[in-house]
């Protein structure tokens, strides 16, 4: 099976965000891929605003990207647009991380105004970066995310139904990956 990084790209540490990726990260691991988990806000944040490309935890992040086959990226949208933490360890990483790699974009966000920023902010990046297959994305809304003190993720069922088929395209899409697109990366 594929090697998947699930990226959060959220400041937050109680971020529904990275919450949803790591109930997204189960369903991925029950499918039999392996699943590294990296939340961008535990990167030191003078690696990542001092652009330090040779901090250790930069270093890291950009081995990981390299080993991944596929990568989640999820991101709470602000003023119609992915985190500045996101698109700052973005800014950082060689100019074709992505190649090669399946990538599916997630977010979520307090309205459906800002549903158009996996298309029109997000994807555009990930495609700059090269990546072989940008899965579609999906958004999720802020309201339809629970999380409960013991830290289970309870979703609205309209938003759990509608994630299923979602992750389940992004991995039939890793497990179709082609030898050619696996050299690449």
């Amino acid at each position: 099976m594929a090697t998947v990084l699930s990226v959060s790209g959220s400041p937050s540490a109680s971020s529904r965000t990275g919450s949803l990726l790591r109930h997204l990260d189960q369903r991925l691991t029950a499918q039999g891929h392996e699943v590294v988990p990296l939340d961008v806000r535990t990167i030191p944040a003078e690696a990542l605003l001092g652009a330090d490309f040779r901090h250790p935890a930069i270093v890291e992040a950009t081995e990981l990207f390299a080993r991944a086959d596929g990568v989640v990226v999820g991101t709470p949208v602000y003023k119609a647009s992915y985190s500045g933490v996101l698109k700052a360890l973005l800014d950082l990483l060689p100019q074709y991380a992505l190649t090669g790699k399946t990538v599916l974009p997630l977010a979520t966000g307090g309205s459906v105004a800002h549903v158009l920023a996996i298309d029109y902010a997000l994807r555009p990046v990930l495609n700059s970066m090269g990546a072989a297959h940008v899965v579609q994305g999906w958004f999720t809304l802020d309201k339809d995310i629970t999380v409960e003190e013991d830290g289970t993720l309870v979703l609205a069922p309209a938003a759990a139904e509608a994630l299923v088929p979602v992750v389940d395209q992004f991995s039939a899409a890793l497990l179709g990956r082609t030898p050619v697109l696996a050299a690449a990366s």
